[in-house]
């Protein structure tokens, strides 16, 4: 918005991306900085009893009761005004990514709305399992069919980008259900690595920002000719420069708020929305794999959940006797059954995190 205003009046700079980036992140973040205090006390004076601590955590997080949630609202709102006000207007690809990130968080509000009004510990006291499912499919129809849409004609239709330049149809007989399969896989999978994630004091934050990071390397190469020989040149995707910008500065911006000892919990609200946003940046910018490589320490945290839940269920049906594999999951939680203090976990994880995101980037440069 205020980027068209600019550049009609002849404020020519604003054409640039990094531009554009560095002015949506310092708006997003500064919003965070100025109402991020006055929000946590409306939320507390809303909430009044705060998040209930589920009962299938450790004792430890007993005492974080009454700490309020739902903080990814005004994470969602600084990215929105920050990416609105410096995005070119006519930007498909940018209202792509943002209607993806209302989208994921109108599902995690309903969520987070029904466990903090029940102030259930049962940790299926939101939304059904089945409904979740259903609505985050519903949206990611939508998604895949807007994305194809978005892509230059010399990109296949209904593809996946790999590595070593080979591009492959996602097309079976003539149908693209599997494009829209993998879409699934790709935008949910971010959306729940993230939410399981977001289990301790600033560690979804701290891990999602060097997965951004990867994001805004992957756009500067799919925007420069040359910069990366591997990476598909798609121009339209500059309009993803404010978003990102926004997106990092509002991130950081939680994270002062929400480091140990939390004053405020994002909530799915908040992680359910930046992880279908990351997946849908990523096939925005047909990365979709170097997102899953730099996701890494994400990935393996929601592999961990899914591993106990299917082991333990087996082994019930086949000995009478449920087992499990780790102490407690995700994988946090069994570290700290470990006996781990919380801020080395997510310090560790932090490092896990900046090691997958490094070595995405040398798939993204030399792949």
């Amino acid at each position: 918005m205020l980027t068209d205003l600019l550049l009609s009046h002849g404020y020519g700079v604003f054409f640039g991306g990094w531009t554009q980036f560095g002015a949506a992140f310092g708006l997003a973040f500064l919003i965070m900085i100025l109402f991020g205090r006055p929000f946590i006390r409306a939320m507390h004076a809303w909430q009044k009893k705060g998040q209930p601590i589920s009962e299938n955590v450790p004792e430890t997080h007993r005492k974080k009761a009454g700490t309020p949630t739902m903080g990814g609202i005004l994470i969602l709102v600084a990215i929105l005004c920050g990416a609105i006000a410096f995005m070119p207007l006519a930007s498909t690809t940018g209202w792509i990514a943002l209607l993806s990130l209302v989208a994921f968080g109108m599902v995690g509000f309903v969520d987070d709305y029904k466990k903090v009004t029940s102030q259930s510990r049962k940790a299926s006291n939101g939304l059904s399992p089945i409904l979740r499912l259903v609505l985050e499919g519903a949206i990611v129809c939508v998604l895949a069919y807007l994305i194809n849409k978005t892509m230059p004609p010399y990109i296949p239709e209904y593809s996946l980008a790999l590595p070593f330049g080979i591009i492959l149809p996602l097309r079976l007989f003539g149908y693209v259900f599997l494009y829209y399969v993998f879409a699934y896989f790709v935008i949910c999978g971010g959306a729940n690595a993230t939410n399981i994630t977001d289990g301790l004091d600033g560690m979804l934050a701290k891990l999602y920002i060097p997965v951004l990071i990867v994001l805004v390397v992957a756009l500067y190469g799919a925007t420069r000719i040359g910069f990366m020989d591997t990476v598909l040149f798609m121009p339209d995707a500059s309009g993803l420069y404010p978003v990102l910008g926004a997106a990092f500065g509002a991130v950081l911006g939680f994270l002062w708020f929400n480091a140990r000892p939390a004053s405020i919990f994002m909530g799915d609200v908040g992680s359910l929305a930046l992880g279908g946003f990351m997946g849908t940046v990523a096939m925005l910018l047909k990365s979709e794999i170097i997102m899953g490589i730099a996701a890494g320490m994400m990935v393996l945290i929601l592999l961990s959940s899914f591993l106990q839940t299917t082991f333990f269920k087996l082994s019930r049906r086949m000995t009478g006797v449920g087992r499990r594999i780790f102490r407690r999951a995700p994988l946090h939680h069994h570290f700290e059954e470990l006996g781990w203090p919380e801020t080395k976990i997510v310090d560790r994880f932090f490092v896990m995190s900046i090691l997958f995101s490094g070595l995405a980037l040398m798939v993204l440069k030399f792949a």
